[in-house]
């Protein structure tokens, strides 16, 4: 599990990831901010699963935003090589930033891995533990993919690359060159529910139409002075945690992490706190 202030937000306005500089996206509620959590390692990394995607070996990490934009680029350079890993919570096409009533989401997660330079050893491990998890999905083959499902909760994941279904998660070893790109999507369903297709090569418009929904939202901001861009990032916080049908700002995208490790003080901040909204 990666320290608390190696975690990087990617959000919708409707849910949010928190993505540790490791590769690993260890919290994730969907569809909604206060959904049981899919992936949820920052409380128990045996059982809480996770979804890892990262170099096969020794790295370096760092990271950034895009300038403007809640899409997230995470850079590993080996002595192989260097690649980019990009992550976003994306939008309907359509999704009008000025309007928070036109603000649709797709219940996705989108990952590219970009190779920059040389040749990188790639692997994935895709765990998804439903409710916190306490629920171990069962997994099965279909249409969309693979799909992970848990009472009424579902997961599908497709990818460009081979996947390897093992009985508890989902694998893949992959090589990625300078200039190739490999694509992986997850997508919410309800298990009784035939997901929406979105095939693994629409991630790149997605990716492409969730950084302008970004950009297009900020640029309603007219200012240009001191501490510019760190003024920005926060507001692109304050959004990525405003639950776009109600207007209510949610404290944070956790809960259940106590101020104390064994300590009392862990309630659930997934709630628009009046002390915190005001």
């Amino acid at each position: 599990m990666s320290r608390i202030e190696d975690y990087a937000l990617i959000g919708d306005t409707h849910s949010a990831a928190l993505v540790g500089l490791d590769g690993s996206i260890d919290w994730l509620c969907l569809p909604r901010f206060d959904s049981r959590a899919c992936f949820a390692a920052i409380l128990d990394t045996e059982r809480g699963g996770r979804w890892r995607l990262a170099p096969d070996g020794p790295s370096q990490a760092t990271r950034a935003y895009r300038r403007d934009s809640l899409v997230l680029e995470t850079t590993f350079s080996t002595r192989d090589g260097e690649v980019v890993i990009t992550d976003c919570l994306p939008f309907e096409e359509g999704s009008q930033p000025g309007n928070p009533r036109e603000i649709h989401t797709e219940d996705l997660v989108v990952r590219i891995v970009t190779g920059v330079s040389g040749t990188v050893r790639m692997e994935m491990d895709y765990s998804p533990r439903f409710d916190y998890g306490y629920v171990m999905p069962w997994f099965r083959v279909g249409g969309h993919g693979i799909h992970a499902i848990g009472g009424p909760d579902a997961l599908y994941l497709q990818a460009q690359v081979p996947l390897r279904l093992n009985r508890s998660n989902v694998t893949a070893a992959f090589e990625v060159g300078a200039g190739e790109s490999v694509a992986f999507v997850a997508g919410y369903h309800w298990s009784y529910r035939d997901p929406r297709d979105v095939a693994p090569e629409g991630c790149f418009e997605l990716v492409r139409s969730t950084d302008e929904f970004w950009k297009r939202w900020a640029a309603q901001f007219d200012y240009s002075g001191r501490w510019r861009d760190e003024i920005m990032r926060s507001l692109l916080t304050l959004k990525a945690l405003t639950y776009s049908p109600t207007g209510g700002i949610v404290a944070a995208p956790t809960t259940s992490l106590p101020e104390a490790i064994g300590g009392p003080r862990n309630w659930d901040y997934r709630y628009c706190w009046l002390r915190d909204a005001t």
